[in-house]
């Protein structure tokens, strides 16, 4: 093995989720400025591309793919494009959400499903695409995107509460039953990012504009990724909360 097989076998693989704005885009152009091997997937195509060609063009290494965290068969193809292009996988980094907030007595039960299928079943299949490869590779971590509001319920915030307080129970299950797989929860208070614009609710929208006043940048939040990713392999940071100083929340 040369040299330069050598390095690119050292260097780290992740793979993330709703990368194409806020958090997603702000940890991956992190981590490749650390050297990071980053795969970039989301739905919007044209916007992954320019994020690749920009990290690229400040000597990064990137690549994306198309993805849909709501289609098994998609996430799957999204790790095996990863493993096939590198070798292995060392991080899936599960980021992707929407937060449409309203009160139950609204009746927005589509959103509820809609919310439910990205928030859980997205993080579920990014579990069953990841975690075969990296128990046979005996090595792997999962970063797992819950929210204060996984820890925490106000009101509008029901449905969206519940799938975050979901991402904490799977997390603490799947670390629970490996002990060669780091798994690691990131709840981010308000943060900088699309996120608020899945509110249709006007109630809920107003309120959110207010609260969104102190919010944090994403790069905040990446550098909370990045740390927990840097720790060593016998080291499972589990949970980081990351707020701004002025929130009460």
């Amino acid at each position: 093995m040369t040299a330069n097989e050598n390095n690119a076998k050292q260097q780290k693989v992740v793979l993330i989720t709703g990368a194409s704005s806020g958090i997603g885009e702000a940890t991956a152009r992190l981590l490749a400025h650390k050297g990071i091997h980053v795969i970039l997937g989301a739905r919007r195509t044209e916007r992954l591309e320019t994020l690749v060609t920009a990290i690229r063009s400040e000597g990064g290494s990137a690549e994306y793919q198309t993805l849909d965290v709501t289609d098994r068969a998609g996430f799957q193809a999204f790790v095996e494009f990863a493993q096939s292009k590198f070798g292995h996988v060392d991080v899936i980094i599960n980021n992707a959400g929407v937060m449409p907030l309203s009160k139950l007595e609204a009746l927005k039960v589509d959103e509820w499903d809609w919310i439910i299928d990205v928030n859980i079943r997205g993080v579920l299949n990014g579990i069953a695409a990841g975690l075969p490869l990296m128990k046979h590779q005996g090595f792997g971590q999962f970063i797992n995107l819950s929210s204060i509001g996984g820890h925490a319920v106000w009101p509008t915030s029901a449905v969206y509460s519940a799938t975050k307080f979901a991402v904490l129970a799977i997390s603490e299950g799947l670390r629970q039953e490996n002990t060669d797989i780091r798994v690691t929860v990131i709840s981010p208070g308000v943060t900088e990012s699309e996120l608020a614009d899945s509110i249709t609710d006007a109630e809920a929208g107003k309120g959110m504009e207010e609260f969104r006043k102190i919010a944090l940048p994403a790069e905040a939040i990446a550098r909370a990724i990045a740390f927990a990713i840097d720790q060593p392999d016998d080291v499972d940071v589990n949970e980081i909360i990351v707020r701004p100083t002025a929130s009460p929340y």
